[in-house]
């Protein structure tokens, strides 16, 4: 594996990032100073060092995916792309897999890896993990609504959501909203509006847990969480 594949899969950074640590001359392998980013190294027989640190190899991946509509939450699918599918062979060849779903037509936040401890840890329903989502709503959405979903909705199978806290952005015909919940279930968000007499036309998730998606990526986009990204996920109560 190319070294700076192998640091930046570790969480060390971009590739730019790693070209920064073997120019301060920080990075050895088998205790010879790193002079090529391109260096093929075998992280389980050889050495890697990082400021006299030995690098742990893991063969974990943690992608952050900004999914674009009319792509399935799956890892594979007889009929439609999978986020899977967006992905660059080399990490196709760890076998993430998508942490939860994010309807076909819904946008945003995606996590994405092979860590199934990690995984189930955010998606228990006893570790309250929140997700944030910007919906646009065709309906007035009002103070009200607010009061309501505080307290928890009834969707339409008789199930009453736990609390969730629900932001106006703009109230009208058309609605704009953010709403955070600490569940996942079947359509949970348009299932929760369409309880009100409400209907989301357009649904994007903005961030899960202490993870924001912010702007950097287009739709269809990834990038590795950095090491501190991931350790922020997995210190989570």
């Amino acid at each position: 594996m190319r070294l700076d594949k192998l640091l930046a899969n570790m969480g060390f950074g971009t590739r730019k990032d790693v070209k920064k640590l073997i120019k301060q001359k920080a990075v050895t392998v088998d205790d010879i100073v790193v002079k090529d980013v391109g260096l093929q190294v075998d992280p389980e027989k050889q050495a890697v060092v990082i400021f006299g640190e030995r690098v742990t190899y893991e063969p974990m991946i943690y992608l952050l995916m900004n999914k674009p509509a009319g792509v399935i939450s799956a890892t594979e699918d007889n009929y439609d792309r999978t986020v899977i599918d967006l992905l660059e062979p080399y990490h196709r060849h760890f076998e993430p897999f998508p942490v939860g779903r994010l309807d076909k037509d819904t946008e945003g936040f995606l996590l994405i890896t092979n860590d199934g401890q990690l995984t189930h840890n955010l998606l228990s329903p006893k570790k309250h993990v929140p997700k944030v989502y910007y919906a646009k709503i065709a309906g007035e959405v009002t103070e009200q609504h607010i009061a309501l979903f505080e307290q928890g909705v009834v969707i339409d199978d008789g199930y009453e959501t736990k609390p969730a806290k629900l932001t106006i952005l703009q109230s009208g015909d058309v609605s704009e909203i953010e709403l955070e919940i600490s569940e996942g279930k079947f359509h949970q968000v348009k299932r929760m509006f369409k309880a009100i007499g409400t209907e989301v036309t357009y649904l994007k998730r903005l961030s899960m847990g202490p993870l924001q998606l912010g702007n950097e990526l287009a739709l269809g986009e990834y990038r590795e969480l950095t090491a501190d990204e991931v350790l922020q996920l997995q210190e989570r109560p």
